[in-house]
């Protein structure tokens, strides 16, 4: 067998889960095959299984699916310089074939192994340490305002509840707090205390928000590709910029922007056989971190200085606002690809 690194002596599959890792690992040389257990699942008892069975000059490639936990394992598998790939979970399910047989760990991992072993594993890319990094942040952030819009939307449910009016300037400005405080004086007592909890929650979840936004701003002014776009694409912003280089950014990532569109969850489905789902709505799959992010940036050509305002006040009068926005969504994908592809690898380095 040779991959495209070269020659290979030992091929394996790792099925992740929490309590345990099992692995196949068959050594080519010999034809010597070992199945068995790490657990617990963690970076020191999977560090010390690497170091037991690493030879020299051995050139190992181990396969795992991107699941919750493939960060620690490729790091590990980076130090002590195995070939980590990294396959998508829907894609390595689909080339199991029809099922004849009980699912088991260790059948995930020997079909992983064989995967690799044949040349077709459904590779995903593996990003750098700080792109994941900036991943985590962007994650954190989103995870924050929908926190933040949830305790918002628990004020508005509990005065309407009551039949008190909603204020009039907005709960998250000054002025606004000081006449919920008024309208919150009609509330029964269970619901004052609603709304005490929730403006508690809503300083916590702000105090965080502005922590994490100016760490977000940080990452951003040190990323070309973040900048780069941030200054081409109108709408697209550090925070926007830096989604849009963490996740499609990298040399060969995608070979069309119809790819770009399809991975960022925008790309519309279509109904073609009898299934229950109706077409033209958004596939949503991929990042959902990145999604939230061209939606917003989209949204900014409804502004009247905006560059394309005038396609986005069409497909509003035509259709609607949220279908406007997500077209042009799509668009700043495929600018962005354009711009990303340019810059290659190198919109990764720091500025």
């Amino acid at each position: 067998m040779e991959l495209e690194e070269g020659p290979v002596s030992i091929v394996g599959g790792l099925d992740i889960h929490r309590k345990q890792i099992t692995f196949d690992w068959l050594d080519l040389e010999t034809g010597e095959v070992e199945r068995g257990k790490i657990a617990p699942a963690d970076r020191e008892h999977l560090a010390a299984w690497l170091d037991a069975r690493m030879r020299a000059g051995a050139d190992v490639h181990l396969a795992f699916e991107g699941c919750t936990g493939w960060r620690y394992v490729a790091e590990e598998l980076a130090r002590v310089g195995v070939v980590g790939h990294l396959a998508e979970p829907a894609d390595t399910a689909a080339l199991r074939g029809p099922k004849r047989r009980a699912k088991t760990d260790r059948a995930d991992a020997q079909h992983l192994r064989r995967l690799l072993a044949d040349g077709r594993i459904p590779e995903c890319w593996i990003p750098p340490a700080h792109v994941l990094e900036g991943r985590a942040l962007l994650e954190t952030y989103r995870d924050l305002r929908a926190e933040h819009t949830g305790w918002l939307q628990r004020i508005h449910a509990v005065l309407f509840h009551q039949g008190t009016p909603c204020p009039s300037r907005g709960v998250c400005s000054v002025d606004g707090r000081a006449e919920l405080a008024v309208l919150t004086s009609r509330l029964s007592p269970a619901g004052q205390d609603q709304v005490m909890v929730a403006l508690a929650m809503l300083a916590a979840s702000e105090a965080q928000l502005d922590v994490v936004h100016r760490k977000l701003l940080l990452a951003a002014r040190q990323l070309t590709g973040a900048k780069v776009l941030a200054a081409n694409i109108y709408g697209v912003g550090p925070i926007t910029g830096l989604a849009l280089t963490c996740w499609l950014g990298g040399a060969g990532r995608f070979s069309s922007t119809r790819k770009a569109v399809r991975f960022a969850g925008l790309d519309v489905t279509v109904h073609s056989s009898d299934g229950k789902r109706s077409s033209g709505r958004l596939s949503r799959q991929g990042p959902a971190v990145l999604r939230w992010c061209l939606f917003e940036a989209g949204k900014t050509h409804a502004r009247t200085d905006a560059t394309d305002h005038d396609y986005y006040s069409a497909v509003k009068d035509r259709i609607d606002g949220k279908r406007a926005a997500l077209s042009e969504a799509r668009k700043i994908v495929r600018q962005a690809c354009h711009i990303l592809t340019e810059l290659g690898d190198d919109a990764f380095a720091p500025t």
